[in-house]
């Protein structure tokens, strides 16, 4: 039997072995599961392997997860979307390089709707990055803020990642979800201040036409804000909530469906209809990330009878460093692993090693998964096997593959310097979370 050390070694090879040879993610848990079952417990583990799954489908803070995906699906579905980019485009109004603050905006807001990078990136490149390029606007830096406002997807609330990564790790999954407002809009911030430094170098960057240096006439605010107000229904049924200690991530997401349907009846786009095909959707969805996380409880608890997580937690404490250098060696490993495989995928392999590390060093563990979760959402966009340029590139088929790329790396090195922003004041990350 493979015990210590080269167990973990095995289990995580064969792991990224099967996924990348294209094997579904529940698929190569199951098969490594099976497996290490047999060689570890013999057939009587196969009562353990079926607890193990038992366990994952009845644990109540999942249900936060199909509940946050059926709120997006409404609002994506009854067009409340577009509601919301026609008032965010009318507000921005007179400002150098309008679009790409339009499209930073946009990404961002749109990350309150929908806890996926992938998502934002594909629609604004479908929607709004051809209307860009053809005004005038730069194709790199256009690309870039898209992909950069689309990263904030995970990290600002509500998010699917976050009762993830709270469930595995056992960590407050309202405290984390709070946690994401403060870095988000810093990101978001450093973007922006980043256009305007590149316009300020460069004003060809910025086209001078109708559109970018357009008046907006204050009836036309009035009207812009006023259609945007059913949307705080849904930011307070959520957000709103939690902050006040009224409602767990649960109660809340409840009330942001609640919040989506009202939303959809004010523009007049609720149906039956559409209802169902929402529910239809979020099943589809809810049940893959369930099915996966249940495969891959087993995982980290084989690799506790292994042996192999306390003899990898002791080789590592052994190694003497410092705190901050094992951070950022904790830091490395996801972000680079995370350009080849899928973040859920990683996560499931990745935390249930981390957590003894994490306590042998006593970091602060909303602080470790924050910047944990902003690090495999950068892996995401870093070339050149980040799956959110993919995602992106399918929706813009006029563009290369290479302007995706070279769009890419500036804002890796701005959520670089704000990973660096966030681990030296950790405050940013604390404080909301210390309120609840």
């Amino acid at each position: 039997m493979i015990e210590g050390i080269p167990a973990v070694l095995t289990g995580v090879g064969l792991l990224l072995l099967f996924m990348a040879a294209g094997m579904p993610v529940f698929v190569a848990f199951l098969t490594v599961n099976m497996g290490a079952t047999l060689l570890v417990l013999g057939p009587a583990g196969f009562g353990m392997f079926s607890g193990s799954f038992y366990e994952t489908a009845t644990n109540s803070t999942l249900v936060t997860i199909p509940l946050f995906i059926l709120m997006g699906e409404l609002l994506f579905r009854s067009r409340a979307v577009d509601v919301l980019f026609q008032s965010i485009d009318t507000l921005i109004g007179r400002v150098p390089g309008r679009q790409y603050v339009l499209s930073i905006v946009l990404a961002t807001v749109f990350s309150t709707l929908s806890g996926a990078a992938m998502g934002v990136a594909a629609m604004l490149g479908r929607s709004l990055l051809p209307g860009m390029i053809a005004r005038g606007y730069d194709a790199r830096l256009s690309v870039g803020t898209i992909l950069a406002g689309a990263s904030l997807a995970p990290l600002i609330p509500p998010s699917v990642l976050v009762i993830i990564i709270g469930t595995l790790a056992g960590v407050s999954i309202a405290g984390l979800l709070i946690a994401g407002i403060i870095p988000g809009l810093i990101f978001a911030g450093l973007f922006a201040a980043y256009v305007f430094l590149r316009i300020w170098r460069n004003p060809s960057l910025a086209p001078q036409n109708e559109e970018a240096t357009r008046r907006v006439e204050f009836k036309d605010a009035l009207i812009a804000v006023a259609r945007l107000l059913p949307f705080t229904i849904i930011i307070v049924s959520v957000m709103g909530l939690i902050l006040a200690g009224v409602a767990t991530p649960t109660e809340a997401g409840a009330m942001g469906v609640l919040g989506a349907l009202m939303t959809a009846a004010i523009y007049r786009n609720l149906s039956f209809q559409m209802v169902l095909e929402s529910l239809g959707g979020s099943v589809k969805i809810s049940a893959m990330i369930l099915i996966i996380m249940a495969s891959s409880k087993l995982f980290s608890q084989l690799l506790a009878f292994s042996g192999g997580a306390s003899a990898l937690t002791a080789w590592i404490v052994g190694l003497d460093v410092s705190p901050w250098l094992m951070l950022v060696l904790l830091m490395v490993l996801p972000f680079i692993l995370c350009m080849f495989i899928d973040q859920i995928a990683l996560m499931l392999i990745v935390i249930p090693i981390y957590l003894p590390i994490i306590d042998s060093f006593g970091y602060d563990p909303i602080w470790f998964w924050l910047l944990f979760l902003v690090n495999i959402t950068v892996g995401g966009i870093t070339p050149p096997f980040g799956y959110t340029l993919f995602a992106l590139k399918s929706a813009w088929s006029e563009g290369s593959l290479s302007t995706v790329f070279a769009a890419a790396w500036p804002f890796v090195a701005l959520f670089i310097l704000g990973m660096i922003i966030l681990a030296v004041v950790p405050g940013l990350t604390t404080y909301l979370p210390s309120k609840l």
